[in-house]
């Protein structure tokens, strides 16, 4: 097992990206497991997870690291919430949104065994409603397809991002609009980020999802 390119925390064998399991054992969504000089490695599906698609796809950075808090806004089950977990390892911190009840059960039974998961039932449209649960972060990943998505992903930053850290968004062109192209919502929306951060990286996530892509930027 080796590094994945220059990304610390993700590793590569073959075709397929990996990160170190934190627990030992335990599968997540059902991926495979690796096991080697007694380590356990687990495998990150790209067609179950946006930021697994942009790592196949080439994203230059995500700025999510060793021991760093991040925000993941839309966390739904778990499974990229689980990878990022790996990556951050036990001194860093996950805040997992979500607002759906069902969903946030599955994160609290995740977060038993992964205790730098913090399960938050809450709107991500209403960032101060959980000013109270969450602090400042060093990245803010969102994955939350609403037509106002864009505008949801700044609110969040501007309230919890560190200056100089990293903002994720997995965007859905479909739910901005179903009449216009992905690529010029694409353009559009990177001319939107661009009033307020630094946009570092982009990618288009085809064949691993349609119509979605992933911009990572950088405050300001």
């Amino acid at each position: 097992m080796k590094q994945f390119k220059h990304f610390k925390g993700i590793y590569e064998r073959g075709k397929e990206i990996y990160t170190e399991n934190l627990v030992k054992g335990q599968v997540v969504y059902g991926e495979k497991i690796i096991r080697e000089d007694a380590k356990e490695y687990r495998e990150w599906d790209p067609k179950r997870s946006k930021l697994g698609a942009a790592l196949k796809k080439e994203i230059s950075q995500i700025g999510i690291k060793e021991d760093d808090y991040v925000l993941y806004l839309g966390a739904s089950t778990g499974t990229t919430v689980s990878h990022v977990s790996d990556i951050v390892g036990k001194n860093g911190l996950v805040f997992a949104l979500d607002f759906a009840p069902r969903v946030l059960r599955d994160l609290i039974f995740l977060a038993e065994s992964r205790n730098n998961i913090a399960p938050v039932l809450a709107d991500a449209n209403k960032p101060e409603t959980y000013a109270h649960l969450v602090t400042e972060v060093d990245t803010v990943f969102m994955d939350v397809a609403q037509k106002n998505q864009v505008e949801i992903f700044l609110k969040n930053c501007s309230i919890y991002l560190k200056k100089g850290g990293f903002g994720l968004l997995a965007l859905k062109a479909r739910s901005i609009d179903v009449t216009r192209k992905p690529t010029d919502i694409f353009k559009q929306v990177r001319k939107e980020l661009e009033k307020d951060m630094i946009v570092a990286d982009y990618r288009e996530l085809e064949p691993y999802e349609i119509d979605h892509a992933l911009f990572v930027c950088k405050k300001k």
